[in-house]
């Protein structure tokens, strides 16, 4: 009786995939616990939310810290995954040298739709077990806003999150980061 196993691919491994064409041009990956997941093409409401996310983001936060989206952050060996937004200290090189680690990430956002259950079963663990204390999920699906705080570890191995608070399409929400700054979900939300 012969026993398959998985290939599991560290962050070197992967990036040295892309290096080598591995991937389509147009092929949107990421790594997530040694495997290698395809991420699931955006709607009109994933596309708007972001491009009105990033709007009120930048106006709040001005230069006071990075906002990237849709680029990799590092959080373990084998975890390189492309987050819809994340808000990060800055560096003097913009993270030229490397791509943001979980103590750099100052808030990690998802926005999901179609992506709902794979951004809080899948994501949500992996997150968590990095430490990355503040983790927002834009549910589009039930047009609110999941806040998801204090990271934790069980006796089972488990990780999650502590605190969910939930925060409707009219609501404003204070950034973790930031709580003097109040983003008004009624901006980003579509329609």
């Amino acid at each position: 009786m012969s026993l398959t196993t998985t290939k599991r691919f560290t962050v070197d491994e992967y990036h040295r995939l892309g290096e080598l064409g591995f991937f389509a041009e147009n092929e949107r990956v990421e790594l997530i616990k040694g495997e290698i997941f395809e991420i699931v093409a955006k709607g009109k409401p994933h596309s708007v939310c972001l491009t009105r996310l990033y709007r009120e983001l930048f106006k709040l936060m001005g230069e006071q810290a990075t906002l990237r989206g849709q680029e990799p952050i590092i959080i373990s060996d084998n975890s390189a995954p492309e987050p819809d937004m994340v808000i990060a200290k800055n560096t003097l090189d913009d993270y030229l040298a490397n791509h943001p680690q979980p103590l750099d990430i100052l808030l990690l956002i998802e926005i999901a739709d179609s992506s709902l259950k794979y951004d809080q079963e899948i994501k949500l663990p992996v997150y968590a077990e990095a430490g990355i204390s503040d983790y927002w999920i834009f549910n589009l699906l039930d047009n609110c806003l999941e806040c998801y705080s204090e990271p934790y570890h069980d006796l089972k191995g488990n990780f999650g999150y502590r605190r969910k608070l939930v925060f409707l399409a009219n609501e404003s929400v204070n950034l973790p980061c930031f709580p003097s700054l109040v983003l008004d979900l009624s901006k980003v939300f579509p329609g």
